[in-house]
């Protein structure tokens, strides 16, 4: 088998461990295609939707701008009286309807949490993978330069050769 013949092959020789342990080879590698997937997690349940709905709402400044609007009218309107006072000055109906949102967003803000950890490991897995597929294509390359090194320089050993044997048969004439 010939240098280039060789580094064209040694696809199946490198291989290198995922996460899991399991080796993987450079053709398995290469079937899973495309590097810039979405990452997806099987079977994301309605709950899961609403927590990051939820998370996602509550995060932004639109909430935060209408929460503080609503708040500063329901101050206004207990503390002027422009209409009937509904919840007078120490506002326990205000903390009451607080402490019940705090009460629900917080664990629900957490399992939108916990979800993206676990999107984000999935990103990292696949990252690794990507990494290993590169550096195998990075290895397969080297070899592949170096076949083709090595044929170049045995081909000017060659051609030095039959040169010498010029100029001794040359010189001998």
């Amino acid at each position: 088998m010939s240098a280039v013949t060789q580094a064209t092959h040694p696809v199946h020789k490198p291989s290198k461990a995922n996460r899991n342990g399991e080796s993987l080879s450079l053709p398995e590698l290469r079937k899973l295609r495309p590097a810039h997937r979405k990452i997806r997690l099987e079977g994301v349940t309605i709950g899961e939707r609403i927590s990051d709905a939820v998370a996602s709402t509550v995060g932004s400044w639109t909430f935060i701008i209408i929460q503080s609007s609503l708040l500063l009218l329901w101050l206004l309107l207990n503390v002027i009286s422009w209409i009937r006072v509904w919840d007078p000055y120490p506002f326990i109906l205000l903390n009451l309807l607080l402490s019940f949102q705090a009460a629900f967003t917080a664990p629900i803000i957490m399992m939108s949490q916990n979800r993206q950890n676990a999107i984000d490991r999935k990103k990292v897995e696949n990252d690794y993978t990507v990494n290993v597929k590169a550096e195998m294509e990075i290895e397969l390359l080297h070899q592949k330069i170096d076949a083709l090194k090595e044929q170049e320089i045995k081909q000017l050993i060659d051609i030095i050769s039959d040169l010498e044997k010029k100029i001794t048969l040359y010189n001998t004439k």
